[in-house]
């Protein structure tokens, strides 16, 4: 048994705990708060000790945890300053004597725009965004970092993740879900069950590199909402135009519609051994609205 520190008890971070928190001994994690740091104390007693890390400034408890810590999973992304847990605890890392593997979670958007064509991890990245820009100089201070201390250092740069809570049934149940239409336009996604699978598997295997970590099946943005209406028993809303839609996208949302590419995971399955629980936006859907229909939400 082991002590697994978590920068950033997020989204990802959650299920992955919640799949495999069982295997720790101790689990101590962060949160931007003292009241959200209280309240997941209450609900995992025992369990779970959240410490409250505002992203910039370093603190006693923290440093104390990354000295009892035997592995480490990274899920905040880098700031305007650069990568935040580097800047406040980047020398503790380098003296923690049982840290032993480190896991940060980036993004397939390192990759940029390749105007639909394949990439894979030997693809060399080359972003377009600064968002991608920032998070490629952060997944390489990371590998300096394991260079450094001969720490196993895993990046795993994960595609568009949907799950439960986060998914195109709950935007359509909303009335929310825009299906826009780029010709030529596709996205690899990825369930949140198989980024757990993933985490596990670069821990248990002590590994070290880059793998991306996505679905076997890029398709255009419009396929998954048409899938889902038709599992809801809904007529699927109507096409619009990307010409129409990109004056009212945020910048954010804009930058993921000027990139396309399609992402390989080949290495994801021969090096870690991972096998995807939903290997395309289908079987994830599927599992979504049975859910649903159990009464045990999207």
């Amino acid at each position: 048994m082991s002590t697994l520190l978590c920068f950033g008890l997020g989204y990802s971070a959650e299920h992955f705990l919640g799949m495999f928190g069982d295997g720790f001994e101790r689990v101590i994690g962060t949160v931007r708060g003292t009241e959200r740091a209280a309240v997941l104390n209450a609900r995992f007693a025992g369990r779970l000790k959240a410490l409250p890390f505002d992203g910039i400034s370093p603190t006693p408890e923290l440093d104390h945890a990354i000295g009892e810590a035997d592995l480490t999973l990274v899920s905040i992304p880098q700031n305007e300053s650069g990568d935040p847990v580097l800047a406040a605890f980047g020398q503790a890392l380098l003296r923690a004597r049982r840290l032993r593997s480190i896991v940060y979670l980036s993004t397939v958007g390192v990759y940029g725009d390749r105007g639909g064509a394949w990439v894979d991890e030997e693809t060399p990245p080359r972003p377009v965004s600064a968002r991608g820009h920032g998070r490629l100089a952060a997944e390489r201070a990371w590998q300096d970092l394991g260079a450094r201390s001969g720490l196993a250092v895993v990046v795993l740069r994960l595609a568009g993740i949907y799950g439960p809570g986060r998914n195109v049934l709950t935007q359509i149940a909303a009335g929310t879900v825009r299906r826009i239409v780029k010709p030529g336009q596709v996205f690899n996604r990825i369930h949140v069950a198989d980024i757990a699978q993933a985490i596990d598997a670069a821990f248990a295997r002590r590994a070290a590199g880059i793998f991306n970590v996505a679905d076997d099946e890029p398709t255009a943005p419009g396929d998954p909402i048409v899938y889902a209406a038709r599992l809801m028993g809904r007529d699927p809303p109507p096409e619009i135009p990307f010409a129409d839609a990109e004056p009212t996208l945020s910048p954010l949302a804009l930058s993921f519609w000027q990139e396309c590419r399609r992402v390989r995971n080949d290495k994801l399955k021969r090096e870690l051994g991972v096998m995807l629980l939903y290997p395309t936006y289908r079987e994830g859907l599927r599992a979504l609205a049975a859910a649903l229909s159990a009464g045990s939400g999207l």
